[in-house]
């Protein structure tokens, strides 16, 4: 089985292009009781899309909303998490914003959840992980499922086809300048 881990279709779009390396993650409703965190140092992206997508993110208005195949899974990206880091300091999480594509709101509503009748708004923080990304050699398509489906971010997958081969995105400097930048970032909090 593969390792796949459900992201929005425009943040993989994102990812493919090379606008970003970083996923700030929550966690689904179904991540059980101790939450999200990255549990595999490599998977696939397994894209994901609602109507709503474009709106939440601060890329151009004009940006063609990813097209996903009614009844097929195309996955195109594999990811090798270099580092993860749980941001419990909303001042450090906000200067992360020139890194991804989402908008404040949205990385706001990640940072805070909901309290339980009778308690005051409380923070988790926000899960960031750096990745370094490779595109597929063609895109790997197989029937979606009701077990793909659901509020969760890991998905077990059927194996990769042997055939395909993975490009990196970004060559080793353009990585290794955007992995600078980011630790630039996070060590001037």
């Amino acid at each position: 089985m593969t390792n796949g881990f459900k992201e929005w279709a425009l943040v993989c779009a994102a990812l493919a292009d090379g606008t970003t390396s970083l996923i700030l993650r929550k966690g689904g409703i179904a991540e059980g009781r101790d939450g999200f965190r990255f549990k595999h140092d490599a998977f696939v992206l397994y894209p994901t899309l609602f109507h709503e997508q474009l709106a939440k993110t601060r890329l151009p208005a004009e940006t063609p909303a990813p097209v996903l195949e009614e009844g097929l899974v195309t996955i195109q990206l594999w990811a090798v998490v270099e580092w993860t880091e749980l941001i419990t300091d909303r001042a450090i999480l906000m200067q992360l914003e020139p890194h991804h594509i989402l908008q404040p709101a949205v990385v706001e509503d990640r940072f805070i959840y909901d309290p339980k009748p009778g308690q005051t708004m409380q923070s988790d923080g926000v899960n960031v992980a750096f990745l370094r990304v490779w595109k597929a050699s063609r895109p790997w398509q197989f029937p979606d499922e009701s077990k793909y489906g659901g509020c969760r971010s890991w998905l077990e997958l059927p194996d990769v086809p042997e055939d395909i081969t993975w490009t990196p995105v970004l060559s080793d400097e353009e990585h290794a300048a955007r992995l600078a930048e980011l630790r630039a970032t996070l060590s001037s909090s």
